[in-house]
Parts: structure tokens; sequence; C-alpha cells
């Protein structure tokens, strides 16, 4: 019964493309392959991390990441490699950069700038439909008018 139970839980466990043959020997290289593999997007997926994609791509940046490992590359030098190979696309975690620091602040440009334009037009509105006073002429047209002498 619980074993039962216990296989209703498996679909909740991390999902990992990471065949047997791609794992190294040295369990601390290993645990940096994987984290940096889930920081890097996969190329065909897009929407997952090169850990948990089954794509020939996929694979193949996975053993690239392990071959620089046991080059003796640090994380950032991996990562470096990386993204000087195939762009800033393959971070799953885009860094900030004044080539996207427009992507970046562009939603906070575009409200600063509606707001404007609302409290700009509201303005507008409030001065030119305003309430005035009636001229003397008109004053008297309408009283003619409401006396019923017109």
């Amino acid at each position: 019964m619980l074993s039962i139970s216990c296989l209703g839980f498996v679909w909740l466990l991390p999902a990992s493309a990471v065949q047997p043959d791609e794992v190294l020997n040295n369990p601390v290289l290993e645990e940096r392959a994987r984290d940096l593999s889930a920081e890097l997007r996969c190329m065909v997926c897009q929407n997952q991390s090169i850990d948990d994609s089954d794509a020939e791509l996929a694979k193949d940046l996975r053993v690239l990441v392990r071959d620089r490992l046991v080059a003796g590359d640090s994380d950032e030098e991996v990562i470096a490699y990386v993204v000087d190979r195939y762009g800033e696309f393959v971070l799953l975690k885009p860094r900030f950069s004044y080539r996207n620091a427009l992507l970046w602040g562009a939603p906070v440009l575009l409200l600063m700038f509606g707001g404007a334009l609302v409290y700009a037009n509201a303005r507008r509105r409030n001065s030119v439909g305003g309430v005035r006073e009636l001229s003397a002429d008109e004053q008297e047209k309408l009283d003619r008018i409401l006396n019923g002498r017109d």
C-alpha cells in the first residue's frame, strides 16, 4: 500500500534528461555541471533548461559543459564560453547590461508615459470643459425665454 502511494508522487520529482553516460565520476564536478545546466536554455525547446531537455542539442551542451569543467574551467568561464558561442539567449535568466537596459526599463517608461498622458488629458478636459459665466446679453436673452417674452 505504501509503495503504491509513493509511486503516485513520483511525478512531483524534477525531471532530468541527463543520460547515465553523461554523468561525471567526480560528484563535485557533477553537481556543478547540474547547477550550470539548470541555468542554460535549450535552444530547441526554449522554455526548458538543457538539464531537463531531451533534444540532441541539449545533450551536446550538457557534454560541452562537463568537458569544460573537467578541463578546469570555473563556472563563470563555462557560462562565458557558452554565451560567446550561442549568445545571451542561451541564459534562462538574462543578465542586465547596457544592451538590454531598454528592454528592462521599457515597462516602467511606458507606464510613466501613459500616466502622464492620462494626467494631461484630465487637466485639459477640466480647463476646456469648465463652467463659464454668461455674458449680459446671454443672461438677458435667457431671462426673456424663461419669462415667455420672446
